[in-house]
């Protein structure tokens, strides 16, 4: 997949200047050394920072070495000052971290203090106005500082591709779409970039690519091997392959600051009288490139998309929470959720080949069908590509602003369950244990939109703490039956 950053992990150990900076130099080098039996590539700093000079050589030599996150190690006390300063001057996402004592023979002159220095290291962090990230017990041995850093690494990724990301957008939201409203002052907040065009725009430069002939079939050949049997509407191809390369080419050409974008487009209605096809099966397979593509100008969404892929690593889907799942629709295991918590994903096709159960198939978007063709054999509501979502570990997530300009967020993880859902598009029963209440005092009190990502992983650790270093406060998850939400009556 592309469009993603990669994590060059620094490493660079602290020490304060009444400790012996040798016992800082030695952990650090024990911490190095158990990053790469874990197979963890960290670029480790050889300056040990006990003044504001060192920091300040600490970074220009990390910045040379190409690091682009860094775990900051307290191999004693450390000074905080110096500390922060580094952290404030490198720029990237930084962790703290710190040794633990490793024996009762070495608490004399062997003793390092970081589980005192941790505290002020972090006091000095707020007064600096940063963020760190911290473990949940950041104080360990050199094995446990090497998993720190490997749970860090996702964390960093996320971070450094919300702060590199565009944005692109074409046509305002559906009518009464009024969930996927886009404050952008919340966005440029978190570093992304936005640029909004118009459904002409679209059209324009679709049309524009038309004498790409050559690029057009091989991308219908492609699209055609993609799909095998279920190329239903093998009419269609020739006009999708030339949307997915002005696509591309719009990509590639209009990143300008930034490194990686994706794409929040409108899809319908007026789309299909104009280019006489749906875009999904197009928006699936971007996704499957590393491109997610938000249907019905969802941008909070398509930022929900790219966090949730950078935590997984795979392609992800954006799908409506749907339906509920019928009493008489059979579910031999409910994977720790009840049928209350059960709900249906759905969206009319964009959900990428490889994400689906084998029989998905190029196919016409029923609704819009009713809609547009109503009694008419389909035509320009064909490109959707349609599947049982594929089961196993999942999990949801939705980043929003409110029209106030809060920012919040949710994470929940479940699973795609093995269940025919009997419906259409791609669609598939999903379970989340304690969604039921999760749906009413989070989804619906803090008014969430009716779209969220899916990772087809268990990804929540990661989102959770990615989210909150972006500096998102209100970050929401299924609370288990006796813990209440704050708005639930704990009568019942």
């Amino acid at each position: 997949m592309i469009n993603m950053p990669e994590v060059k992990m620094g490493l660079v150990g602290v020490s304060r200047d009444c400790f012996p900076i040798e016992l800082a130099r030695q952990r650090l080098a024990s911490v190095a050394a158990a990053c790469r039996k874990r197979k963890l590539s960290v670029l480790v700093a050889e300056t040990i920072i006990e003044n504001e000079a060192d920091a300040l050589k600490a970074v220009r030599e990390l910045t040379r070495k190409g690091a682009n996150a860094v775990a900051i190690y307290l191999g004693n006390f450390g000074p905080e000052g110096p500390t922060t300063i580094f952290a404030r001057a490198f720029g990237k996402p930084f962790m703290l971290c710190g040794a633990a004592e490793e024996s009762r023979t070495s608490l004399v002159d062997g003793r390092g203090d970081a589980y005192c220095g941790m505290l002020n290291a972090s006091l000095n962090v707020s007064l600096r106005g940063l963020r760190a990230y911290l473990p949940p017990m950041p104080i360990g041995l050199p094995a446990q500082v090497a998993e720190m850093v490997e749970n860090f690494i996702p964390v960093a990724r996320v971070v450094l591709g919300v702060q590199s990301l565009k944005i692109f957008g074409f046509g305002p939201r559906p009518q009464d779409f009024y969930a996927c409203n886009a404050p952008i002052e919340p966005l440029y907040r978190l570093g992304i970039e936005v640029m909004e065009n118009s459904e002409l725009d679209l059209l324009m430069l679709y049309k524009s690519v038309a004498g790409r002939k050559k690029e057009i079939e091989a991308i219908r050949a492609d699209m055609a091997r993609e799909l095998g049997g279920g190329n239903r509407h093998p009419e269609k191809l020739p006009a999708l392959a030339q949307y997915e390369l002005a696509l591309t080419t719009f990509f590639e050409k209009n990143l300008g600051s930034r490194q990686f974008g994706v794409f929040a487009d409108k899809c319908w209605p007026a789309f299909e009288a104009a280019f006489g096809f749906v875009p999904c099966y197009v928006n699936s397979r971007l996704a499957a490139r590393g491109i997610p593509v938000a249907c019905e100008v969802d941008i909070y969404g398509a930022v929900s998309e790219y966090m949730a892929q950078l935590a997984s690593l795979q392609a992800v889907t954006i799908l409506d929470v749907n339906n509920t799942v019928p009493a008489d629709l059979p579910v031999a295991d409910l994977k720790g959720a009840s049928r209350a918590d059960l709900f249906m994903g759905f969206h009319c096709g964009n959900t990428a080949s490889g994400c689906l159960s084998r029989g998905f198939a190029m196919k016409y978007q029923l609704i819009m069908h009713r809609l547009l063709e109503h009694g008419k054999q389909p035509d320009i509501t064909c490109g959707t590509l349609e599947g049982t979502l594929k089961a196993g570990a999942a999990t949801v997530y939705r980043l929003q602003s409110t029209h106030a300009g809060h920012l919040q967020s949710y994470v929940a993880e479940g699973a795609v369950l093995p269940v025919d859902p009997c419906s259409f598009g791609g669609i598939g029963v999903i379970a989340i244990p304690d969604f039921a209440r999760f749906y009413r005092y989070v989804l619906l009190q803090k008014c969430f939109p009716h779209h969220t990502a899916l990772a087809f992983a268990h990804a929540g650790r990661t989102l959770v703490d990615a989210t909150r270093l972006l500096g998102v406060e209100d970050v929401q998850a299924p609370r288990a039956a006796g813990n209440l939400y704050p708005d639930e009556n704990p009568f019942g």
